[in-house]
């Protein structure tokens, strides 16, 4: 593995916000606390994804965890997957080439005030960027965002792409890139002192090989960063700690694997394996040596799970995975009990194909998701 500095100026630009309202439906919790998600009955778009030069298809989504640089406490980012898209009466409508987008955004912590947070130069990278859903923010105020890049937005041309890390100001500092990293299509990352841990999926170990068939080859690699300093993030050391997730080639979607990933308390991380519409357990995920095979420890799988994509843990512990099959939120248990859904989307008559990246609101009073039907930024609440 190889960190390399770059440095790219980050630029800054205004969009407008718009608002919308949907209902929110949620099944009761046999035992103990009610689900998270039931609570929250109405969705509200906060704003428009799109940054002027007309990226698409919004994917990671994080929270500033406090104030340094250009980010206040609080503050969203949006990663965006697709370049520009066509236009409609001079503005970009959905469309673009997938593994071609370049832009975060960034918002206040109401979704008010967007604007471009980093513009990434796709010549200074090995086969380009495309922004993933790997997207975390780190205490020291750097900001790590995963590529998985193309040159035409067809599977045939994925390559490896790497994580890339940004300053507090959006400009591009390093990147950390080689094995084990191949295709970084989602993260989460958790700092204990001076030490941040970050889990990052992998979708590309053999799938463009074996494309359209479906390969089992999906990992979860675990990075340990050095975080303390006044530089910028150095890496320690990385270890592969979960294999044999099933990933394929998808013509609509690219590219789909282990997606959403979510550490609980106590150590398990979790993981949203898109491809048999399961939650997956992968046990004393920060002290684990040896690499657990098999797609990990089965949850849940089924039922209302629909294709999940991104994943959160709730405050009282349990599983909220976005769908991708259907606009659904799905809350499950540690036990493997699915307790709640709750429709949050339903753009295209069914939701399929629209949600990705979801994170907790301000003081747990929501969830924040992206929706790709129409590039926003919306909240459950």
């Amino acid at each position: 593995m190889t960190i390399t500095v770059r440095r790219l100026a980050a630029l800054a630009v205004a969009l407008g916000a718009a608002g919308a309202a949907t209902p929110a439906i949620a099944a009761a919790r046999g035992s103990g606390l009610p689900p998270f998600i039931s609570q929250f009955t109405t969705t509200t778009t906060l704003a428009s994804t799109v940054p002027a030069i007309g990226d698409q298809n919004p994917y990671g989504i994080v929270t500033a965890p406090r104030t340094i640089g250009c980010l206040q406490a609080g503050d969203i980012l949006v990663s965006n997957f697709n370049d520009e898209g066509p236009t409609a009466n001079g503005m970009p409508t959905t469309g673009g080439n997938q593994g071609e987008g370049t832009t975060i955004m960034q918002f206040n912590q109401d979704g008010s005030q967007p604007r471009l947070f980093a513009q990434l130069g796709s010549e200074e990278f090995a086969g380009g960027v495309g922004l993933t859903t790997a997207l975390s923010a780190l205490p020291d105020g750097y900001v790590i965002v995963g590529s998985l890049p193309t040159t035409d937005g067809t599977s045939a041309t994925m390559t490896a792409g790497a994580l890339i890390v940004l300053s507090p100001c959006g400009e591009v500092v390093g990147e950390i890139a080689g094995a084990p990293i191949n295709g970084p299509w989602d993260m989460t990352s958790v700092t204990n002192g001076a030490i941040t841990t970050l889990f990052v999926t992998n979708v590309l170990n053999g799938t463009v090989a074996a494309s359209p068939g479906t390969v089992d080859a999906g990992t979860v690699v675990r990075l340990r960063l050095f975080t303390g300093g006044s530089g910028r993030p150095l890496l320690l050391s990385e270890r592969t700690i979960a294999g044999g997730f099933a990933e394929r080639t998808d013509p609509s979607a690219l590219v789909v694997g282990p997606t959403g990933v979510g550490l609980s308390s106590g150590g398990t991380l979790y993981v949203a394996d898109t491809v048999n519409s399961r939650i997956a357990a992968i046990p004393d995920a920060m002290t684990r040596m040896t690499e657990l095979g098999g797609g990990g420890m089965t949850v849940s799988s089924g039922e209302y799970l629909n294709a999940p994509l991104g994943l959160l843990i709730a405050p009282n512990g349990d599983i909220v995975s976005a769908n991708g099959g259907d606009g659904n939120l799905v809350e499950t248990t540690p036990s493997g009990t699915q307790v709640a859904t709750n429709m949050i989307d339903d753009g295209n008559g069914t939701g399929a194909g629209d949600l990705f990246g979801i994170d907790l609101a301000a003081h747990d009073s929501g969830v924040l998701f992206v929706d790709d039907f129409d590039n926003t930024l919306r909240l459950l609440h």
